[in-house]
């Protein structure tokens, strides 16, 4: 099991525990399930053979296991927590069923795993471990700013941020140092404007026998947990696809994986990064999963069972129909928290939508997680060079349509310089100056706020956190990264909801729409 619903660990490895237990009982196992959480469907009564509703430690673990005598457990199915007892059950002597613990380690061991890649010829983003803040310091003239900062064996980018000053760069060394004490915290290049993309698939001795490549909408920095994500990808060159692939067989390979596995990659200008791979199911397996209306982990049970899948898998290519994950978040009973998306997850639970393109799809996840289409006017500020260029033909079709726009002095220059129709408004903390950008959130004469973040002077931090800050207060749909503003944008301009069919989930993928 995953332990407790929180940031981070929910129902996706929930949705994993459950499919490997109905496909071991399918084979005629009796399956044990262990874990804490009244609210998982994994802990009903009815679900497993057996259920332990006790902590996930190894203490725990190992005395079930005394008890129970299994055949051997499965650390692959329920995300972090039983990753991380794989190597403190295997040197006691338990059988783990799958992957290796060894290979477990090699893969979240970050120096390992560096090496690894390095033996294999595969690219990576320059990285070093701390030691001492000289050494970070050089790393960080070497390499420039922004860096990303984490610690080894963490779930949900837990205390990993992007640094882009001096001031930022101690404080944020010294937080995942206090997170990780026993394993080494580590500095990365972060490599601005590249695309992410998540691999997951199911490996037997090695070799892949089903894989799904999704892509994120956002560029790198927003958590795949937070990101929305597109599968099969619309926007990822076949010979991308190609590369990923052969990176992936290498890696199966090498770590000779049996059972489910994920590698995170890093795309620009045709070149390809590997950030990491997690030797267990991912929380995008359901998700790709029902896309392809195929079962990854009852596949991957199979496997670590020495039985052969019944059912052979789709191509994720010959999918006719196309999947968007959205993610849902809970900002608006977190107070004063800054609504903005990083590294470190934030999202308190997502939607998977089905459509017949990824701009249908991308609709009805939008509003499925509580977005609203704007009907009259829009407040924009659109933060660094590169996401105002982005902004420049979403607020154009806008402006076409009709819909007022208003802006940030910067952004309203800006789009006015690219002959889009544009009204100045003042910052918050100028009240006396009208139009004010607070007072038009406050009296709901905007109905979607655009708000970039960007790394400026501490008054224009301060500035853009109000404006975000009193959007979600006065929930008002708040999108804060532009190439999710642009396909949202895109996705209502191109698309009549009304019209949109409803069917169901097996008309869905069959294809009869």
């Amino acid at each position: 099991g995953s332990g407790a619903y929180r940031i981070g660990s929910s129902v996706e490895f929930d949705w994993c525990t459950v499919s490997a237990v109905k496909e071991l009982r399918r084979l005629g196992f009796e399956a044990i399930v262990v874990n804490y959480n009244p609210e998982t469907v994994s802990t009903d009564y009815d679900m497993c053979d057996k259920l332990y509703f006790d902590e996930l430690t190894f203490e725990r673990v190992m005395d079930i296991i005394e008890f129970e005598r299994p055949l051997g457990v499965m650390v692959s199915v329920g995300g972090q927590i039983p990753n991380n007892l794989s190597g403190r059950l295997s040197k006691a002597g338990v059988r783990i069923l799958g992957t290796s613990s060894a290979s477990i380690d090699m893969a979240e061991d970050r120096k390992k795993f560096s090496g690894l890649l390095d033996s294999l010829g595969i690219d990576q983003p320059e990285w070093q471990e701390l030691t001492t803040m000289e050494q970070v310091q050089a790393f960080v003239h070497r390499v420039g700013y922004p860096v990303l900062i984490r610690p080894s064996y963490v779930l949900s980018g837990s205390a990993m941020n992007v640094v882009s000053n001096v001031d930022d760069l101690v404080e944020f060394l010294t937080l995942a140092a206090e997170v990780s004490e026993e394993h080494p915290v580590v500095i990365t290049e972060f490599i601005e404007g590249a695309k992410e993309i998540e691999y997951d698939a199911v490996a037997d001795n090695g070799r892949i026998f089903v894989d799904a490549i999704s892509e994120h909408i956002e560029f790198a920095g927003v958590h795949s947990g937070d990101a929305t994500l597109v599968f099969p990808p619309q926007r990822l060159y076949l010979e991308t696809i190609r590369r990923i692939r052969r990176i992936a067989a290498a890696l199966a390979g090498e770590l000779k994986i049996t059972g489910p596995f994920n590698i995170q990659f890093l795309a620009k200008n045709n070149q390809i990064k590997v950030i990491e791979c997690n030797l267990r199911a991912s929380r995008s397996f359901p998700f790709v999963s029902k896309v392809m209306n195929y079962d990854m982990i009852a596949a991957a049970v199979d496997f670590m069972m020495s039985v052969k899948p019944a059912v052979t898998p789709p191509s994720m290519l010959d999918i006719a129909h196309v999947g968007v994950k959205a993610s849902q978040f809970s900002f608006g009973r977190l107070t004063l928290a800054d609504p903005v998306l990083g590294v470190e997850m934030a999202s308190t639970g997502e939607v998977g939508c089905i459509g017949q393109n990824v701009n249908e799809a991308l609709l009805k996840a939008m509003l499925s997680v509580g977005y609203r289409i704007p009907q009259k006017a829009i407040l924009i500020s659109s933060g660094p060079l590169r996401s105002k260029l982005s902004l420049i033909d979403p607020m154009a079709r806008l402006a076409k349509r009709g819909f007022t726009i208003y802006a940030t002095k910067g952004t309203a220059t800006f789009l006015r310089d690219h002959a889009i129709d544009a009204i100045t408004v003042s910052w918050p903390d100028e009240a006396d100056v009208h139009p004010n950008s607070l007072n038009l959130i406050r009296t709901r004469q905007v109905d979607m706020v655009i708000n970039i973040p960007k790394n400026l002077s501490r008054s224009e931090l301060d500035n853009d956190y109000t404006i975000r800050r009193a959007t979600i207060d006065h929930n008002i749909p708040l999108i804060t990264n532009a190439r999710l503003a642009s396909a949202f944008i895109d996705a209502f301009l191109n698309i009549d909801v009304n019209l949109i069919d409803v069917k169901s989930y097996s008309e869905m993928v069959t294809g009869k729409w």
